[in-house]
């Protein structure tokens, strides 16, 4: 599973590292990710369309598109157990509401996002109770570490286990970095989703993807 976040620094005692600093092989793995994800939208809007008129393949490409990525997202929320319920609920919304939808591939992961924030604050509600998933670990110590570490230790892990690093961050730092590495959403559209400001999310994932860091290396002495 994949976590990248293009965050132009790190900020700690040092001074910030600049994007031009960057590796070349770092560099053209994130501009390969950004073309991936534009030509992603792309497909994505087409599909959208194509589905709000009737076609049902259309939304099955959709679906497969981007219900791993909510999966995720709602797993972060209400924890793996829970996750489908709040999913299949979620779904049924978008198929639902899906004629109402106007914009563009990444708008529509937005949209869809926000649906699936608001089903796992509901269901969260009806149990009345804290999402598990979401706990603030206060033993977990931010520790500084170079921007890409996160990235390239998560890639080699399967899915389950970079999911359940993540469910180990504050619930804001967690929803940030799942919005903006996970789901493929830009600060500004997670910031409508969350209701916070841009440079808000921006800190919360950064020192989501700093403590992720930290988190990996105890993982890797154990």
């Amino acid at each position: 599973m994949s976590l990248s976040y293009s965050g132009t620094a790190v900020t700690g005692t040092g001074a910030a590292v600049a994007r031009s600093e960057r590796p070349p092989s770092t560099t053209r793995q994130r501009a390969a990710q950004t073309t991936i994800r534009e030509a992603e939208c792309c497909l994505l809007h087409d599909a959208v369309q194509q589905a709000q008129e009737g076609d049902e393949g259309a939304f099955r490409t959709v679906y497969q598109t981007l219900h791993p990525r909510l999966l995720a997202y709602g797993r972060a929320l209400v924890g793996a157990t829970e996750a489908e319920d709040v999913l299949s609920d979620s779904w049924l919304q978008i198929a639902r509401d899906l004629h109402t939808f106007r914009g563009d591939g990444a708008g529509f992961h937005g949209w869809c996002s926000r649906i699936v924030r608001n089903r796992a604050l509901d269901h969260v509600r009806w149990h009345k109770r804290r999402p598990e998933a979401l706990d603030d670990l206060s033993k977990v110590q931010e520790r500084p570490a170079p921007d890409d570490t996160p990235t390239q230790v998560l890639d080699t892990m399967g899915t389950e286990r970079a999911l359940a690093l993540v469910a180990q961050l504050p619930r804001q730092q967690a929803e940030a970095v799942i919005l903006l590495a996970v789901v493929g959403l830009d600060a500004k559209r997670a910031a409508d989703i969350l209701g916070k400001r841009v440079g808000a999310v921006r800190t919360a994932a950064h020192r989501g993807i700093r403590r992720l860091s930290g988190l990996v290396t105890e993982t890797a002495h154990t």
